[in-house]
């Protein structure tokens, strides 16, 4: 088992990362005994597990709560009807939310314990490849609205995270290569070692090789960690793992949340910045080339030409990187290394669609 921490200060939290079922005696270290604990999960997630975890937890009062599987559960709606549970079960500040799901389980979860009460403790045991590396480590909860992804929620820590390649067996291929897509982009912004092991690995990443996955997960999360120390609440450095977002969260807005998977628009999304890099003469063309071989070698799709500009440009434009009436992008250069901002020639932007 691999143990490492997120946060700092007061909020310094564990990340566990192994490749056996959530280990009973480190989960129940989190749980106070006589706390009530709701287990709030998805449609998508199989019976078996639900089960195996409630087996885990030495408490006699755990309660289920699943939510429809899909992005569309990020919602308003959604919210409520968790509130209002955890109002009926009588929790309080002593009792404890789990997220067990993927990301939208983990963000709408930790908004809901971030809201009741001003906040109460919730742990996140993400099972997809894209929430064990990127939703559930940072303390960011939120869901969507009409007007755009993410808009409403808050910064809220849990109180540890348990992470299982076990769970990654199950997921579909489009769920995996989801994940895949974040994977990427923490070896495109300052991991050179993880960009080496996607490159060097592939066959092995796309056979859910446990060995390769477990060094993976570890090297994305040391990558995030180490940003999300230094700034915690995106004033700063952390804004660098928006690389690819600002696009990808447009085309996810523009396709209402149900034709592509986010992974697969963050996918897109950064290769559109990084096209726009090479526009400002920030990296070279074989560098981009690099960027496009490795996400094509990983089965990812690199092909965004049916989305036009005239059509994401509104929620591009609404996004929550616009600053003092400019958008900020988030670009590379020839390290490998990201970085915010809002001085680059906004006809690249237009260049990078035709």
């Amino acid at each position: 088992m691999i143990e490492k921490y997120a946060g700092k200060n007061n909020s310094k939290y564990k990340i566990f990362i192994t490749n056996k079922i959530i280990p009973s005696i480190e989960l129940n270290k989190y749980i106070n005994k006589t706390s009530k604990v709701l287990i709030i999960t998805d449609s998508g997630i199989p019976k078996k597990y639900i089960k195996a975890l409630k087996v885990k937890i030495k408490n006699a009062r755990v309660y289920l709560h699943t939510i429809p599987q899909g992005e569309a559960s990020k919602s308003f709606k959604i919210f409520q009807e968790i509130i209002k549970k955890l109002i009926r079960l009588n929790f309080s500040r002593t009792d404890i939310i789990i997220a067990f799901g993927g990301g939208v389980v983990g963000d709408i979860s930790g908004f809901a314990a971030s809201s009741f009460l001003r906040g109460i403790d919730y742990i996140q045991i993400p099972t997809t490849l894209l929430s064990q590396v990127d939703s559930s480590v940072g303390g960011k909860t939120a869901i969507n609205i009409p007007e755009g992804k993410n808009l409403v929620g808050a910064f809220y820590n849990p109180r540890a995270v348990f992470i299982s390649t076990r769970f990654l067996k199950t997921l579909s291929e489009e769920e995996y290569k989801s994940g895949l897509g974040e994977v990427i982009k923490y070896s495109l912004i300052d991991n050179e070692k993880l960009r080496t092991l996607l490159q060097s690995n592939t066959t092995k990443i796309l056979n859910r090789d446990n060995k390769i996955l477990l060094k993976i997960i570890e090297e994305s999360i040391k990558t995030k960690s180490k940003i999300v120390t230094k700034d915690e609440k995106e004033s700063g450095i952390r804004a660098i793992l928006n690389f690819g977002h600002t696009f990808g969260h447009a085309i996810e807005a523009h396709t209402n949340y149900k034709k592509i998977s986010h992974g697969a628009a963050i996918t897109l999304g950064m290769i559109i910045a990084s096209k726009i890099s090479l526009y400002e003469g920030l990296i070279k063309d074989h560098q981009l080339d690099n960027i496009i071989n490795l996400i094509d070698s990983l089965g990812l799709d690199t092909n965004y030409s049916k989305y036009k500009f005239s059509e994401l440009k509104k929620y591009i434009f609404n996004d929550k990187k616009v600053a003092d009436g400019k958008l900020n992008l988030i670009l590379i250069n020839q390290k490998f290394k990201a970085f915010k901002t809002d001085q680059f020639d906004q006809n690249n932007i237009r260049k990078a669609f035709k």
